[in-house]
């Protein structure tokens, strides 16, 4: 017997999970470490398990009944189906199980299950669209290095190779190359072991510094207006016709709209529910659809 659902939003920095009894009421939300499945399998569980036993917690339920729970996951990961496929098959012992990437439980999440665009921008990035027909869309989600363009990461990649120019003297100093070295070591030795530890979340985080100079310092402004021009040419591949509302989500959705290009910015409408609230409307449908 299910009793319980759980909505998890899980990307390369964080993971968010919303609980709900069975009739949808919700009755508490929490928070935990990285689950995109490029951290592996067995920490995206660890993550989606502790963010999971810190909800019930917080209603007074221990140990958490995942016999009684079904559970949706929007990962960021899942587009590579062999850790799609491991990460089901580990399965810790829920009822029930619905697993999408996270775009698509943002788009289901901000539209309301209704036709839209949402371009999602946090650690990684991806497009998606519900449009009218039924059919849906996806654009970027590549992963990175290779894409997740205007994302957290690719503005660190972009932030880093910067910093290399300027400490080479290929390039001019600035308070923005400042902050940047200073938080990757201060020293060419030091970035040196930064660059051979470092992962996409680690990236992501200068993209902090990136938006806190964006008014000040030309370099800073171009990589956030190139990224604004990013979006937008997701936000025209997954709706040419332009007619379709846009949401922007993830971390740095919200940052980034003064640099988006002003046609798109007269698209853009706030999200109705969030990733996890997504992945909630996520399993109710998959149960409603078992049971038919």
């Amino acid at each position: 017997m299910i009793d319980y659902l759980i909505g998890v939003d899980g990307g390369g920095t964080g993971t968010r999970v919303r609980l709900a009894r069975a009739d949808g009421a919700e009755l508490a939300q929490s928070t935990s470490g990285p689950s995109g499945l490029a951290h592996g399998i067995g920490k995206a569980w660890a993550a989606v398990n502790d963010a999971v036993r810190t909800a019930f917690a917080a209603i007074g339920v221990l140990p958490a009944p995942l016999e009684r729970c079904a559970i949706g996951l929007g990962l960021a990961g899942v587009h590579n189906k062999e850790w799609a496929a491991q990460f089901a098959a580990a399965n810790p012992g829920y009822a029930a199980l619905a697993l999408d990437n996270d775009g698509v439980t943002t788009l289901i999440g901000a539209h309301a299950g209704r036709p839209g665009v949402i371009v999602a921008i946090g650690t990684g990035s991806v497009g998606e669209a519900l449009l009218p027909d039924g059919s849906q869309r996806e654009v970027g989600g590549w992963g990175f290095p290779a894409g997740d363009e205007a994302s957290g990461g690719w503005m660190g990649l972009r932030a880093m190779n910067h910093i290399q120019q300027v400490l080479d003297g290929r390039k001019p100093g600035s308070r923005f190359a400042d902050a940047v070295i200073d938080a990757c070591g201060g020293n060419r030795a030091a970035i040196q072991v930064w660059l051979g530890q470092a992962t996409q979340t680690t990236y992501a985080g200068l993209a902090r510094i990136v938006m806190a100079h964006g008014e000040s310092d030309p370099v800073a402004k171009t990589i956030l207006e190139d990224a604004g021009r990013e979006v937008a040419l997701m936000a025209a591949a997954l709706d040419p016709s332009g007619q379709l509302p846009v949401a922007l989500c993830g971390g740095l959705g919200e940052p980034l709209r003064p640099y988006l290009p002003q046609a798109l910015l007269a698209r853009v409408v706030a999200a109705q529910g969030d990733s996890a609230k997504g992945a909630l409307r996520m399993i109710e449908q998959h149960l409603k659809k078992a049971h038919q």
